[in-house]
């Protein structure tokens, strides 16, 4: 490990440090995100088709999976400070590109571009839980991940509100600005951090494949991942076509607003975490999993329009993101446990699974929503959920390895983490 020139020690991370990290998690994949309910003003603005416009979300994702794959393993081989703050002032340049696009090429390029370098919440993530005492990585992670989910539910509500400001580059600006203003605040206060896996970049991306071959708990909670997340994507896919519907005939500005109660549910990340610390982070994930199923039921009342199904639908999204967001805790808690050295190219892995997972929701729910309409979109969630279900209680039934079976490291808080 480099020399600390910082103001925090590892196993000593400061609550200051910790709320920055987390606002650079937030604010970093934030900028994905932005143009999902600005796509008919950026087309009519660059006399875009429709077609070409919503090609902005689907290279946001490429991007954004490309740098899973490509970047967040670097971690395991540079220096982590700096590897963050790269990643961050590179964002808040291609952010500008994509404000000051005056055509769909740059449009895309910038975009395409801040997706792949927007990993840097990836990077911070199990930089984080490095620096975090053993006994307080769960509330650590937890906190981390409610800003990076902040970030994700708050993007399409900020980004309808400074649309009407000053029109739909006017977010990418200020989002451009903040991540420049993170890039230089967590060059001043993060310790410089190395962990070496002593390999080249080819031998490194490799390894990272590998292990989902070596380590059963990251196979087990990155399918377990994957099947949540795509149910969360579902939700977030179909909810636009439902507001904006003869149910319930709401404005784009009005759809936004729901991010606003995601975040209300995304508030449990920290709650799980601290439960993940007591050696409960299997539980949570039980729990969390029939709750997640349970939010379908809600959902599905929610589609008739009038009063009781909108409070039916506002308690079913609060609970989803709830549940979605205690398990991925959790499944982060138990696979950051499994082998401390190597915690970037696990957390690569891990992403790199629950990306895709969300990639198959959003496709599903296309198709299924032409199909079956609303309906048939929360019998698709409720299908995976069950999915989850079954996941856990199908590795519950498997023995449990004794508490010497688990990694020599951070043996002191960490739960036996062969079961989901």
């Amino acid at each position: 490990m480099e020399p600390d020139h910082g103001p925090e020690q590892p196993g000593r991370l400061g609550r200051g440090t910790l709320l920055l990290m987390s606002a650079a998690t937030g604010l970093a994949v934030a900028g994905n995100y932005f143009a999902q309910p600005l796509l008919d003003v950026i087309g009519h603005d660059l006399r875009l088709s429709a077609a070409t416009a919503a090609l902005v979300v689907t290279v946001a994702q490429t991007g954004y999976g490309l740098g899973l794959l490509l970047l967040v393993p670097l971690g395991d081989m540079l220096e982590r400070r700096r590897l963050a703050v790269v990643l961050c002032a590179a964002t808040a340049v291609f952010l500008t590109v994509t404000a000051s696009a005056p055509n769909a090429a740059l449009l895309l390029t910038g975009t395409a571009l801040t997706g792949l370098t927007s990993v840097a919440a990836q990077v911070v993530m199990p930089y984080a839980a490095t620096l975090a005492a053993p006994a307080e990585r769960g509330r650590t992670v937890g906190t981390v991940m409610t800003g990076l989910l902040l970030g994700i539910l708050l993007a399409r509500t900020a980004a309808g509100l400074l649309a009407e400001l000053g029109g739909w580059r006017t977010v990418y600006w200020v989002n451009a600005a903040l991540m420049l203003l993170m890039a230089v605040l967590l060059r001043l206060r993060l310790p410089a951090l190395r962990t070496s896996a002593g390999l080249r970049y080819p031998a490194l991306l490799r390894s990272t494949l590998a292990l989902f071959g070596q380590e059963p708990v990251l196979r087990r909670r990155a399918v377990l991942g994957a099947v949540c997340f795509a149910g969360f994507s579902v939700l977030w896919t179909a909810v636009a076509f439902l507001m904006s519907g003869p149910a319930y005939g709401w404005q784009e500005s009005a759809i936004g607003l729901l991010g606003l109660v995601g975040a209300a549910g995304s508030l449990s990340a920290s709650a799980a975490g601290r439960l993940a610390d007591r050696g409960l982070a299997h539980r949570v994930t039980g729990v969390a999993a029939v709750l997640l199923l349970g939010s379908w039921g809600l959902l599905a009342l929610g589609g008739g329009g009038g009063a009781w199904s909108l409070a039916a639908l506002l308690a079913g999204v609060v609970v989803l993101d709830l549940a979605a967001q205690a398990v991925h805790v959790s499944n982060q808690n138990l696979v950051y446990g499994v082998r401390p050295e190597a915690r970037n190219r696990l957390n690569s892995a891990y992403m790199t699974s629950y990306f895709a997972g969300g990639a198959v929701g959003s496709a599903l729910t296309s198709a299924v929503w032409g199909a079956g309409g609303w309906a048939g979109v929360c019998a698709l969630g409720a299908a995976l959920a069950a999915a989850g279900v079954a996941l856990w209680v199908l590795d519950r039934l498997r023995p449990v390895p004794p508490a010497g079976g688990r990694t020599a490291h951070d043996h002191r808080s960490e739960p036996a983490p062969a079961t989901l």
